[in-house]
């Protein structure tokens, strides 16, 4: 993929470092889908905090007792669903402070995504089963048989369609009305295993990303003069001393308004592609460890960064700092196209 080297630049100009911290890894970060200031952040220190980014404190916290959060998501403005390694998916309400126990998984639940469209929770778990709960009921309404522990999951738009991928390198695509039917089985043009897969918001294909640095970009339109334009290429490495070391790409956000991508990997840089035109259009400083998770707000003004230890490091210290979160506002220079389709 080709580097456009003018917007190439560095430094933390637009950018705070917000006043969280924890001493474990941030498994995710989100945005309010219709604030640009509320952060939703889940934690491996068992613990789920509702974020004030313009008044730069913390404004809810709740925890999953002793376990790790593995994701979390808003169902909206005041209430928050997450899972975690135990299991247990909860429920939580920012004002009255009351946590509901909404159901369980077999295994560790890796991921929480909300369908606006369809007023469902989904959830996929390591027990190989995607769930969907209704905000309006407690008991399951229905789940998705997968062929291996879910590692991804991706809503289409809004949501009536969903992504899935699964150890084995596996991807799958469902559509929510019909849970008894896979509308396609893939498998992953990246020789390793699946880390993040995020869906175009114009629901014409997805993002994948491998623990191998690399990223693939798939189509969804089955016919073969579309499927052309597939490709995969290399990224999140770096030369030292003549050696290429190479790092996991750990999260995946579409910018919501210019259809270009943000990818942060273990190397501890954010990375902005046009995934149209093969291009990386910047990149900012180097953060001081991992990236594990980042979002676009809802207008796409700002990017949030969680960054973090992840425990699967060789080279990590044996007392890394804690984890942080930095909130940078994004111009277009950052994430517009520079031959827009």
């Amino acid at each position: 993929m080709e580097v456009d080297q003018r917007t190439n630049y560095g430094g933390p100009l637009g950018e705070v470092k917000l006043a969280y911290s924890t001493g474990d890894t941030i498994s995710s970060v989100r945005f309010c889908p219709t604030n640009n200031q509320l952060l939703l952040i889940s934690s491996w220190d068992s613990t789920v905090t509702l974020f004030d980014a313009g008044t730069n404190r913390v404004k809810a916290t709740y925890n999953h007792e002793r376990d790790p959060v593995l994701d979390s998501c808003f169902l909206d403005r005041n209430h928050s669903y997450s899972g975690g390694l135990d299991g247990n998916i909860k429920l939580y309400d920012f004002y009255t402070d009351i946590v509901t126990d909404v159901g369980k998984h077999d295994d560790a639940v890796r991921v929480t995504e909300f369908s606006a469209d369809s007023n469902l929770l989904l959830t996929g778990s390591w027990d190989k089963t995607v769930k969907l709960w209704d905000p309006r009921s407690k008991p399951c309404v229905g789940y998705f048989l997968q062929p291996d522990k879910v590692f991804a999951l991706a809503l289409i738009g809004s949501g009536e369609k969903f992504i899935v991928g699964t150890a084995g390198r596996k991807v799958g695509v469902w559509d929510l009305r019909n849970p008894n039917y896979i509308l396609q089985r893939r498998e992953s043009s990246l020789k390793y295993q699946t880390r993040c897969i995020k869906a175009f918001p114009n629901k014409t294909g997805y993002v994948i990303s491998s623990i191998e640095g690399r990223v693939a970009v798939e189509y969804l339109d089955s016919n073969p003069e579309v499927q052309k334009n597939k490709y995969a290429f290399k990224c999140h490495r770096i030369k030292d001393n003549g050696i290429e070391k190479i790092y996991p790409v750990n999260t995946i956000c579409f910018h919501p308004k210019h259809q270009t991508f943000a990818s942060g990997g273990s190397d501890g840089f954010i990375n902005i592609w046009d995934g149209y035109n093969k291009k990386r259009l910047s990149q900012f400083h180097r953060y001081p460890m991992s990236i594990t998770s980042a979002n676009f707000s809802h207008d796409g003004t700002y990017l949030a960064i969680a960054c973090s230890p992840i425990m699967e490091e060789d080279s990590a210290p044996d007392k890394p700092p804690n984890g942080s979160i930095f909130f940078r506002q994004v111009s277009d220079q950052d994430v517009k196209p520079r031959n827009p389709r």
